[in-house]
């Protein structure tokens, strides 16, 4: 069994393409966060979503992060190899199945008084003779109902590096996906409970990511409760931007390592845009960086 190193940071990409510069910065700043406060910084690479997921990009990413400069604490974890931790924790919490669509999910949230974004409780508190019902519907229909949180609370409160206190809702989130019988396999396990778990297992007690996962935090640190783990302190990032002010995506020209060719160059693009222009390799920007002093905007990428 692997043996980790506690307190830690990490960084997790999901190897659906190439990194983008955007990726990229955050890495480096979650590398910071960790190293400055003397924290082992692992990798872990979040391939449970294997129709997206490659072996391919997972090396091809690592591989960029490597390139300039960043070094982290082995071993390298692959969700992929999870499922018995994940079904493990799912055993230990209070579940039930959830047989609706998208669809039905999307005209269940536009209806009065519903809360945009979280689920509205459709398939909770179903009696045994709708659920088997329910059940038996969808197993004509080849699909596997899709299993829930049975939330305890309506919204929890984390501790943000930058935004201090945040207390965001909390629903029933999804904690394994469902999808068609025929398909069914590991990769299967959503987000919100493979990363409180991986977390957990690797003494994770820094998650340094973009902001825009702000919002999803109290879910996954309500879940780590549930599961009596530590939950970790949060530093969520800036995101890097394109030219109109969007998310920066591939759309935008050549953004990642491989398009702009330097690593070094990539490097000393990064270094700038954490506060940091004078750092000319990663031991430098180790020394001079300064989580103050992080620009709290969003990055525009130039090009």
């Amino acid at each position: 069994m692997a043996v980790f190193q506690a307190p830690a940071g990490r960084y997790a990409p999901s190897p659906s393409g190439d990194s983008h510069f955007g990726n990229l910065r955050t890495a480096v700043l979650a590398w910071l966060f960790a190293r400055r406060t003397g924290r082992a910084f692992y990798m872990r690479v979040e391939d449970i979503d294997s129709e997206r997921s490659s072996a391919e990009s997972a090396a091809r990413q690592l591989d960029d992060l490597a390139a300039i400069g960043l070094e982290w604490d082995q071993p390298v974890m692959y969700q992929h190899d999870r499922g018995a931790a994940y079904a493990d924790a799912l055993a230990r919490l209070d579940t039930y199945e959830c047989y609706c669509s998208r669809r039905d999910i999307r005209e269940a949230a536009s209806a009065p008084h519903a809360q945009p974004g979280m689920y509205p409780g459709t398939c909770r508190d179903l009696t045994d003779e709708q659920r088997a019902r329910r059940r038996s519907e969808l197993e004509a229909e080849g699909r596997l109902p899709a299993i829930r949180l049975r939330s305890g609370v309506r919204e929890w409160t984390v501790r943000d590096y930058y935004a201090g206190e945040y207390t965001g809702p909390v629903d029933d989130v999804i904690l394994k996906r469902g999808g068609r019988v025929d398909q069914a396999q590991a990769g299967d396990w959503a987000y919100n409970l493979a990363v409180v778990v991986d977390d957990g297992y690797q003494g994770v007690d820094q998650v340094v990511r973009g902001d825009d996962l702000l919002f999803s935090a109290p879910a996954q640190a309500y879940v780590a409760h549930e599961l009596g783990l530590a939950e970790p302190e949060y530093v969520h990032v800036p995101l890097v931007v394109g030219p109109e002010g969007r998310r920066l995506a591939k759309r935008d020209g050549a953004v990642t390592l491989r398009d702009m060719g330097d690593p070094g160059e990539v490097f000393r693009r990064i270094a700038v845009s954490v506060g940091c222009p004078d750092a000319a390799d990663a031991a430098q920007l180790q020394e001079a960086f300064d989580p103050g002093s992080l620009p709290r905007e969003p990055w525009t990428w130039g090009g």
